[in-house]
C-alpha cells in the first residue's frame, strides 16, 4: 500500500507540473510562445546535427576499431596522425588562398586583375638576378624524375618555391593587394594557428593526466565499475570496448608490479643501476655528437659539389643532392635503435622508459634538422674574399637562397615518405612471410616487428617540423604533407594489422596524448627560430642592398658634379677669352 501511495503521489506531482506548464503557455503572448518553440526546435536541430557530424569525422570507424584491438595507446597515435592531417590541410588552405591564389587570378586576368613586379631601381642589380634554367630543349625522361625528387628543373620555376613570388602588387579590379605583406602575415598566421591549436588540445590531455596521477585507486575503480559504456548494443562494439579496458588494466598492473620491485631495491643495487645509467648516457652523447658531425660534413660537401652537378650522370647527381637527406635518415633510424637497446639496461618504469626514449629521439631528430640548417646557412653566408658584396650573402652560388632552403626541406619530406613506404614493403612484409611460413627456431625467435609508438610518433613529428620550417620557403609544402600523412595512415594501419604486433608494454592514452602534443610543441618552437631568422635576414639583406645601391648612386652623383664643374670652368674660360678678343 505504501509503495502504491508513493507511486500515485509521484504521478500526481508530474501531472500538476504538466498542468502548470500548460497554464503558463496559455497566458504567454504569441511572441514568447514562438520564441520558446523556436528555442526547442533549434536545440533539437543542433543535437541531431552533432550526432550526424560525428559520423563525418575522418577515420572514425578505423580508429575505433584500432582502439578495441590494440588499446588506447596505439589508438592515440592514429588520432594524433588525424590531427596533423587536418592541421596541414588548413595551413595549405591559408597559404594557397592568401599567397598563391591572387597570382593565379592575376595571371589569367580574372576580375580584370593585373600585376606589378617588385621594383629593383633602388636595389643593387646583382641582388635581384634569379633566373632558374628549368628544362629547356630536349631532355631525357629521367630528368623529370630527378626534378620531381629534388625540386629542381621544372618544379623550381613553379609556385612551389619562394623564388616564384616576385610580384609586389596584385590589382583586382580597383583593389590593391600587397602580396609581400600577405606572404608575411600568412606565415605568422599559420604558426600562430598551429600554436593555439596544439595548446588547446594539450589542455585536455593535461587534465586527464592530472586526474589519473591524482589517485591510482580511483583510476582502478573508474575502469572496473564505471569504465563500461552501457549504451553499446552491438556485439562487435562490445568486444572492442572489452579489449580496450583489458589493455588499460594490463598497463596499470604492470606499473604497480615494477614500482614494488623498485621499492625493494638495496643500496648496492641502486649504486649499480645509477652507475650503469651514467655510462649509458655517455654513450648516448657520443652517438648524438657523431650524428651531428656527419650531417655537417655531408651538407657542406653536397653544397660544394652542387655547382658541378651538370657534369655528373643521373645516379651520381641524385646521390649528391640527396646526400644530406640520406645521412639524416640513417641517423634517425640508427639512433632510436641504439636508444631502444640501451634503455632496456636502465631499468625504468614503462611509462618513463617511453618518455626518456622519446626525448632522446626528439633531440636527435630535431637537432639533425637544426644542424642541417646551420650547415646551409654557413654556406649561404660564407663571405670569404668579399663574396657577399654587396648583397650581404653569397649571391653567386645562391641567387635565391630561400628557394634552396625550400628544396632541402622538400627533399627531406619526400625522402622521409619514401623510407616509410619502403620499410613497410621491403622489411615488414618479408619478415611477416618468413615468420608465418618458416618453422626455423631462429626465425621464430626473431618474430614479428613490434609496433613502436615512440618511433612512429617521432616520424610524424619530425616530418611536421620540416613542414613548419619549409612552408615559409615553399608555400605549397603543407599540401604535400597532407597527402603524405593521409597515405601514411593507411600504411601504418596495414602494417599494424598484418605485419606487426602490439608492443609487449602498452602505454596509456591519456599520458601519451599529452606527451605527443608537448613534443610537437617543441618541434613548433624549433620551427620559429629558422623562420624568424630568415625573415630578419631578408629585411637585413634588403637594407644592405639598398645601402649599396645608395652608395653607388652617391658616387655617380659625385662624378657627375665633378664633370659638371669642369664643364663650367671650361665655359668660363671661353667667355673670358671672348671678352678679351672681341
Amino acid at each position: 500500500m505504501r509503495g502504491q501511495t508513493d507511486t500515485t503521489g509521484m504521478g500526481t506531482d508530474e501531472e500538476r507540473k504538466g498542468d502548470f506548464q500548460q497554464a503558463d503557455i496559455k497566458y504567454l503572448s504569441r511572441w514568447k510562445k514562438w520564441k520558446r518553440s523556436s528555442s526547442k526546435s533549434l536545440k533539437k536541430i543542433l543535437s541531431e546535427a552533432k550526432g550526424v557530424s560525428s559520423y563525418l569525422v575522418l577515420w572514425r570507424h578505423d580508429i575505433h576499431s584500432i582502439e578495441g584491438r590494440f588499446g588506447t595507446g596505439i589508438q592515440s597515435y592514429f588520432s594524433f596522425l588525424r590531427f596533423l592531417v587536418l592541421l596541414n590541410f588548413i595551413i595549405f588552405i591559408l597559404m594557397f588562398s592568401f599567397v598563391t591564389l591572387p597570382i593565379i587570378i592575376s595571371n589569367y586576368g580574372i576580375f580584370n586583375s593585373t600585376i606589378a613586379k617588385i621594383s629593383s631601381k633602388n636595389i643593387e642589380y646583382n641582388c635581384t638576378i634569379y633566373e632558374p634554367s628549368g628544362n629547356k630543349g630536349l631532355v631525357y625522361f629521367y630528368t623529370y624524375l630527378q626534378d620531381l625528387l629534388s625540386g629542381t628543373g621544372i618544379l623550381e620555376v613553379t609556385s612551389l618555391f619562394y623564388g616564384y613570388y616576385t610580384i609586389d602588387t596584385v590589382w583586382i579590379s580597383i583593389m590593391r593587394y600587397n602580396l609581400p605583406l600577405a606572404y608575411l602575415l600568412a606565415t605568422f598566421a599559420y604558426l600562430a594557428l598551429s600554436l593555439l591549436w596544439i595548446i588547446k588540445r594539450s589542455v585536455g590531455g593535461f587534465k586527464q593526466n592530472l586526474v589519473h596521477d591524482a589517485d591510482p585507486f580511483q583510476s582502478y575503480c573508474n575502469k572496473v565499475f564505471a569504465g563500461w559504456d552501457f549504451c553499446i548494443t552491438d556485439p562487435n562494439a562490445a568486444q572492442l570496448k572489452h579489449r580496450s579496458l583489458q589493455y588499460e588494466l594490463q598497463m596499470d598492473l604492470e606499473e604497480e608490479r615494477l614500482k614494488q620491485k623498485i621499492a625493494d631495491r638495496t643500496i648496492k643495487e641502486k649504486l649499480r643501476i645509477y652507475s650503469l645509467r651514467i655510462f649509458i648516457n655517455i654513450i648516448v652523447i657520443a652517438v648524438l655528437s657523431g650524428c651531428f658531425y656527419s650531417i655537417y660534413r655531408v651538407t657542406v660537401f653536397s653544397q660544394e659539389k652542387s655547382n658541378d652537378i651538370s657534369n655528373l650522370n643521373f645516379q651520381a647527381s641524385l646521390l649528391v643532392q640527396y646526400l644530406p637527406s640520406i645521412v639524416i635518415t640513417l641517423a634517425n633510424f640508427i639512433g632510436p635503435q641504439i636508444f631502444s637497446f640501451l634503455i632496456k639496461f636502465e631499468d625504468y618504469l614503462p611509462a618513463f622508459e617511453i618518455i626518456l626514449t622519446l626525448m632522446r629521439c626528439v633531440f636527435l631528430r630535431l637537432a639533425n634538422i637544426a644542424v642541417l640548417l646551420f650547415s646551409l646557412w654557413s654556406q649561404i653566408s660564407d663571405c670569404a674574399a668579399d663574396k657577399c658584396e654587396p648583397c650581404g650573402y653569397n649571391y653567386k652560388l645562391y641567387p635565391c637562397w630561400e628557394s634552396d632552403v625550400g628544396q632541402e626541406m622538400y627533399k627531406l619530406m619526400i625522402f622521409d615518405f619514401i623510407i616509410i613506404l619502403a620499410f613497410t614493403l621491403f622489411m615488414d612484409f618479408p619478415r611477416k612471410l618468413l615468420v608465418t611460413h618458416c618453422s626455423c627456431k631462429a626465425i621464430q625467435w626473431w618474430g614479428l616487428q613490434e609496433f613502436s609508438i615512440s618511433d612512429s610518433v617521432l616520424e610524424i613529428i619530425y616530418g611536421q617540423t620540416i613542414c613548419w620550417i619549409g612552408t615559409f620557403f615553399s608555400p605549397l609544402l603543407p599540401a604535400i604533407a597532407t597527402v603524405k600523412y593521409f597515405i601514411i595512415f593507411y600504411i601504418k594501419k596495414i602494417s599494424l594489422i598484418h605485419t606487426r604486433k602490439p608492443a609487449d608494454k602498452p602505454i596509456r592514452a591519456s599520458s601519451s596524448n599529452f606527451f605527443f602534443l608537448v613534443v610537437l610543441l617543441i618541434g613548433l618552437i624549433l620551427a620559429f627560430i629558422p623562420v624568424g631568422v630568415s625573415i630578419a635576414s631578408l629585411v637585413m639583406f634588403y637594407f644592405m642592398a639598398l645601402a649599396g645601391a645608395h652608395k653607388r648612386v652617391v658616387e655617380q652623383l659625385r662624378e657627375q658634379l665633378v664633370l659638371e664643374s669642369r664643364d663650367k670652368m671650361f665655359l668660363i674660360r671661353k667667355i673670358t677669352e671672348a671678352q678679351r678678343h672681341p
